[in-house]
């Protein structure tokens, strides 16, 4: 008997990959045309706040929950998808029974039955907890490159200082005035004059300061 063949693709990683993925809650809803009818998912309920057999759904109680700031373009959407059909999909701020805001992004078409269309049925992902780790890591970014331009900064700072006699606030005026006249960003001039002083090494320090600053901030 053969022996079983052994997968060709590796696993390795995918295990220690789990923790990055981000679980989105999903419902559904079928609304069927004969008799007006919602039918919801025990996730969807969730979403909303209740558990099945709290309410009964209907177009009204799920419009409720919408942000009144995107009930008309959800009831628009809604609407097109009835009459027109689709694929199609909607963005929008729903407030759950205790009012806490959940992002949701909608999708639906039509129900068909022998090519007639029955109804409508939606998918509704929750992505608010993936939109908070993505702000989340988009601000641990942007204080970690806050951090390093500061660094950078202070660090052509210390140069100018050390290299002409600059107090701290001089420094910092010469690199941000010659940051407007080259309409470039401060901490590219500071980067530029820390490269520069590197150039430099082994010069005298100790001369006049018209000519230190010259020698650094030429070329930049």
């Amino acid at each position: 008997m053969p022996s079983p063949v052994e997968p060709s693709v590796s696993l390795s990683g995918v295990v220690s990959s789990v923790e990055y993925f981000i679980d989105c809650p999903t419902g559904t809803v079928e609304h069927y045309f004969a008799d007006d009818s919602y039918t919801w998912s025990d996730e969807l309920y969730r979403i909303h706040g209740y558990e099945r057999g709290d309410i009964v759904p209907t177009l009204e109680l799920g419009m409720s929950h919408f942000d009144p700031a995107d009930r008309d373009a959800v009831r628009a959407f809604w609407t097109k998808v009835t009459t027109t059909g689709g694929p199609s999909s909607v963005y929008a701020s729903l407030l759950d029974l205790t009012g806490r805001t959940h992002k949701l992004l909608v999708c639906a078409d039509l129900l068909l039955h022998e090519d007639e269309p029955v109804g409508v049925w939606a998918l509704v992902v929750d992505l608010t907890n993936s939109i908070h780790a993505d702000t989340h890591k988009l601000a641990n970014e942007a204080v970690a490159a806050s951090a390093l331009s500061r660094a950078v900064i202070e660090q052509a700072k210390g140069i100018l200082m050390g290299r002409t006699g600059l107090n701290a606030t001089e420094a910092f005026d010469r690199i941000s005035s010659y940051s407007q006249c080259t309409n470039r960003k401060v901490v590219v001039i500071s980067q530029k004059i820390i490269d520069r002083a590197l150039t430099l090494t082994g010069q005298d320090r100790h001369q006049p300061r018209d000519k230190a600053l010259l020698d650094l901030f030429r070329g930049l």
